[in-house]
């Protein structure tokens, strides 16, 4: 290994320490809930989740549950408690499923990086891998963005092999 791997290493180590750097663009989770699978898509309009309780009150426990793991990473606030939405239910729900993050699988994902020098922008795609605007990455095909955002999400992705820090 390289001195500038090594860097890039550590770097990713303080980016993971500083969530509040990233900001999620736009994702999408494969949900294992209770009952069944789920898909929930984030992006610039909002949540969206296809089981039956987003459907009826524009929220769940599942986006709940994504909210509180992502807070830092998603610049907005919370989705508001629903009339009729069975709260307590869903919160103790939402709190086992933030624990429980084997349930969560981001299949693909969009982050802004505040650099330290200028902000890039990192993509994962759980079928071709990550992408990154950075010039590091476009020779190494890692980075400390990426290194970072694998630290972060851990088992909620699936990690290339080829990756130093998996």
């Amino acid at each position: 290994m390289d001195y500038g791997m090594i860097g890039k290493i550590e770097k990713a180590k303080r980016y993971a320490e500083e969530p509040e750097r990233i900001t999620f663009n736009h994702f999408t989770v494969d949900f294992q809930g209770d009952n069944s699978r789920y898909q929930i898509h984030f992006g610039p309009e909002g949540w969206d989740c296809t089981c039956p309780g987003f459907r009826t009150h524009g929220i769940c426990p599942h986006v709940m549950a994504l909210e509180k793991l992502l807070r830092p990473m998603l610049k907005r606030t919370p989705l508001a408690y629903a009339p009729g939405q069975n709260v307590v239910s869903d919160v103790e729900k939402m709190h086992r499923y933030a624990s429980e993050t084997d349930r969560i699988h981001l299949l693909n994902f969009d982050v802004t990086f505040q650099g330290e020098n200028a902000d890039h922008h990192t993509e994962y795609d759980g079928e071709h891998g990550w992408t990154c605007t950075c010039d590091f990455f476009k020779s190494r095909h890692v980075c400390c963005h990426t290194m970072a955002m694998e630290r972060l999400l851990g088992k909620m992705i699936t990690v290339p092999t080829t990756s130093p820090i998996g």
